[in-house]
């Protein structure tokens, strides 16, 4: 597949996924709030509001929340890591973004990832395993790889995704609570529509599982679109595949990775041996086949 065809396809699949998940959303609400009070309405004016409000404080708060998380330290000068601090500047000139802050986690498995809201405020984060373990080209190709997140606001994508599955894991919970009080107390609207209540009832016990799958599903395709353009800014796919295959072999897991920020990073941090819907990242086979054939 020709690379810009890929860089292509790639966005539009994001678009159809993420506008979905907001649908889904919407459809969660408006189900907890027929299946408490047999009316649609107040759910879908009620949560566009909440999730607006959740996912802003989210949003603004994620780099610093993110790094902290992983026990990121911050490299606030070239004299720290010349090589590092150069090769992040370099990819940023070369993508036509603001140089984001870097970040270095004291950690042996070799992998990075990026946050922020949008370029302006990015950060790149990368292991010390990644460093020692790799080559100058191949540092290069997953540094590349992580401008190009930014480039294509993949980040500010999986920081609204990630609340967004919060949001709807709140909902499910209160909606659950308040369907249990309403039982106890003997209230339902007689009005209500059984195949209906069915559904609602439905959505309301697997819609953090569903949300979990559609995050899950736009994780995965946005690593293959940054794999895309980072081989773009390089030139050089062949130093990102190896970097891959390299990244992939390593067994040792991140330490401080946990299943929230494990989406970010440029390989599954985790090396758990999960596969198809239930992956955050593509299989690192067909990443790695995608990139040789560019």
């Amino acid at each position: 597949m020709l690379l810009y065809e890929q860089i292509r396809k790639n966005k539009v699949k994001t678009v159809f996924i993420v506008t979905g998940f907001v649908l889904f959303v919407l459809l969660v609400g408006a189900a907890i709030s027929y299946v408490n009070y047999g009316d649609a309405i107040p759910g879908l004016i009620f949560t566009p509001i909440f999730s607006l409000f959740y996912v802003g404080i989210v949003v603004m708060s994620s780099t610093n929340i993110v790094m902290k998380m992983n026990r990121a330290q911050e490299v606030t000068s070239v004299e720290e890591h010349r090589f590092l601090w150069h090769t992040v500047e370099n990819m940023a000139m070369v993508a036509r973004v603001p140089m984001p802050r870097i970040f270095i986690i004291n950690d042996l498995s070799p992998n990075a990832f990026a946050t922020g809201l949008k370029p302006e405020k990015a950060a790149v984060a990368v292991t010390t395993g990644l460093l020692d373990r790799l080559s100058r080209e191949e540092v290069e190709g997953v540094i590349a790889h992580e401008v190009a997140h930014i480039k294509n606001y993949d980040v500010r994508l999986s920081t609204v995704t990630l609340a967004l599955v919060s949001v709807i894991a709140i909902m499910s919970d209160i909606g659950s609570r308040m369907l249990f009080f309403r039982s106890i107390g003997g209230r339902r609207d007689q009005n209500q529509n059984p195949i209906f209540m069915i559904i609602g009832l439905v959505l309301l016990v697997l819609a953090p599982l569903i949300a979990m799958l559609i995050n899950m599903a736009i994780s995965r395709n946005r690593e293959f679109l940054a794999d895309a353009s980072g081989a773009e800014l390089t030139r050089n796919p062949d130093a990102l595949a190896s970097a891959l295959e390299k990244i992939a072999n390593v067994e040792t897991p991140v330490e401080q990775a946990s299943s929230a920020s494990a989406p970010l990073y440029f390989s599954n941090p985790l090396k758990k041996k999960v596969s198809g819907l239930f992956s955050t990242h593509p299989d690192p086979v067909e990443r790695i086949s995608r990139l040789r054939q560019m």
